[in-house]
């Protein structure tokens, strides 16, 4: 799962990220509102973490513009404000939820799993490819019933391979999900990435599940 986290408080931004980040999510931060709605509408995210009070433009700017645009990603807003008129401004301008400051991390973290849920409630929480097992809830992978530890970039790539199995993903593609949005595409990150990942899940198991397509990229699933 992807997140875009935007707080003016860098000491903040940085713990908030860094917790994140150890449960498995890739993180994206601006530190003001321009920044912030420039990457919520360029990039593909599940969760926008979005802080009310923010220079040039506030929270609510941001939040209507994003819906504006017709993007119906996830918003949790996160604040100081307390009055009952914040918080109803807040969910007026397109905000899924509220979140008051300060706030304890298992709730946030609560109300991310409770967001990824309602936008992806029609589909599994569990994603399956031959006998690999991913839970975008739990968070854990398995394969022949062997759990499989990732690191958090690991998994957000293991996981946008399975939601496009059979696909042909090139490699700007799977940058623009995976990484943060200055990824240079022309580097040989994403090769790197690919070549640890099929160590982890497909090096003695079979079949093997991550494919090479030449010239244009990778693709997962089984073969034959």
């Amino acid at each position: 799962m992807k997140i875009l986290l935007v707080e003016d408080d860098r000491d903040l931004a940085s713990a908030v990220r860094t917790t994140l980040e150890e449960h498995h999510y890739v993180v994206d931060v601006a530190h003001d509102g321009e920044r912030g709605e420039d990457l919520a509408l360029s990039n593909d995210y599940d969760v926008v973490l979005l802080d009310v009070m923010l220079p040039g433009r506030d929270g609510h700017a941001v939040c209507r513009a994003i819906r504006v645009e017709g993007n119906d990603v996830p918003i949790l807003l996160l604040t100081a404000l307390g009055e009952a008129e914040d918080t109803i401004a807040g969910l007026d301008a397109g905000a899924d939820d509220y979140l008051p400051k300060p706030f304890h991390t298992g709730v946030l973290l609560a109300r991310i799993r409770s967001l990824g849920r309602r936008r992806s409630e029609q589909k599994t929480t569990t994603l399956r490819a031959a006998n690999l097992v991913l839970d975008t809830v739990a968070r854990t992978v398995t394969r022949a019933g062997q759990p499989i530890r990732l690191t958090p970039r690991e998994f957000a790539m293991l996981e946008y391979f399975l939601m496009n199995s059979g696909r042909t993903l090139g490699r700007d593609r799977i940058s623009e999900h995976v990484w943060e949005m200055n990824f240079d595409p022309r580097s040989n990150v994403v090769d790197s990435l690919v070549r640890i990942l099929r160590q982890k899940i497909d090096h003695g198991f079979d079949p093997p599940l991550i494919h090479t397509v030449r010239g244009a990229g990778y693709r997962f699933g089984e073969e034959g």
